[in-house]
């Protein structure tokens, strides 16, 4: 009440200690499992006494290192089995926080299960747990997976699975988790245009998941790494919106997928054409055009955008 500050998200380790070496809610031992709950369950409580809007779960020792000493599907299971006394529990306490699962595909585990945005989506939508949970996305996670800093982040928003967002970023040329303070402008326009466009993300938000180098040593360093961070997504806040009142870039997607508009394009994305009429139309019509992505022109305007 004195400083507004409010609590973004509450979570609990289940990965630090010996206990969880294999894993948490995926663990073979189910006394491990039951722990876990216990931490979960304390930790749900404190977060519901702070205030907390959110409740996070990142399973870093969900998975395993071989599949040999490994039933997968047992694993997934139990690992549904938790969730489901998650979303029991909130519904006991009267809780109205969101709860998010955080995707990351190794480090600590060498195969962890929520690896992706695409894959933990599925995972929810498998187990009939997709209205009771969104994702919590670290972009130096996303890049870890193989993609682009940005794309869980519009995969999980396409699908209005985007629920918060760990705003950090990593090294390139190294294949582990750094999380590093993001000063790129250029990532934090493509994040703060995907969530204008998706009206905000309340009651998530963006959290600083990361920490200054080892070498930076000095106390100010603190200081100058979060300063420097939020300036950069302020500038790409900012920078966004520019974008997006402009909408050249908009206009320039709209028109690509523009035979989309033409009776049969809707009457396929509305699941009305039969593949007999589609084909029909693919020997009437005849060759494709060959129409240019334009890339280069897209990267043009949204390098003039963050000038």
């Amino acid at each position: 009440n004195q400083t507004g500050v409010k609590c973004l998200w509450g979570t609990t380790s289940l990965f630090g200690h010996r206990r969880f070496m294999n894993g948490a809610s995926t663990n073979p031992d189910m006394k491990v499992f039951a722990h876990a709950a216990a931490r979960v369950k304390k930790a749900m409580e404190i977060t519901l006494k702070l205030g907390g809007e959110n409740f996070v779960f990142w399973g870093g020792r969900e998975g395993f290192q071989s599949i040999l000493n490994t039933d997968m599907k047992t694993e997934l299971d139990h690992m549904a089995a938790f969730f489901k006394l998650v979303v029991a529990y909130k519904k006991e306490l009267g809780a109205t926080f969101q709860l998010l699962v955080e995707p990351k595909p190794r480090e600590p585990m060498k195969h962890q299960y929520d690896y992706d945005a695409a894959t933990v989506m599925a995972f929810l939508h498998t187990y009939g747990l997709q209205n009771d949970f969104k994702l919590n996305i670290e972009p130096n996670h996303t890049t870890l997976a193989g993609h682009d800093y940005e794309h869980d982040i519009y995969y999980a928003a396409s699908y209005k699975m985007l629920g918060s967002v760990d705003c950090n970023t990593g090294d390139p040329l190294v294949g582990w988790d750094t999380d590093q303070f993001l000063m790129d402008e250029k990532k934090a326009v493509l994040v703060m245009k995907k969530i204008i466009e998706i009206g905000g993300l309340a009651p998530g938000g963006l959290n600083f998941d990361a920490k200054v180098r080892r070498e930076s040593t000095d106390l100010e360093d603190i200081f100058i790494a979060h300063i420097g961070s939020m300036d950069c997504f302020a500038r790409g806040l900012r920078q966004a919106a520019k974008l997006l009142e402009k909408n050249e870039l908009g206009e320039m997607v709209k028109q690509r997928y523009a035979s989309w508009k033409s009776a049969l394009g809707e009457r396929i994305e509305q699941g009305k054409a039969t593949l007999e009429e589609v084909a029909a139309y693919a020997k009437e019509s005849g060759e494709p055009d060959h129409v240019s992505g334009k890339q280069e022109l897209a990267e043009l305007m949204l390098f003039r955008g963050v000038q």
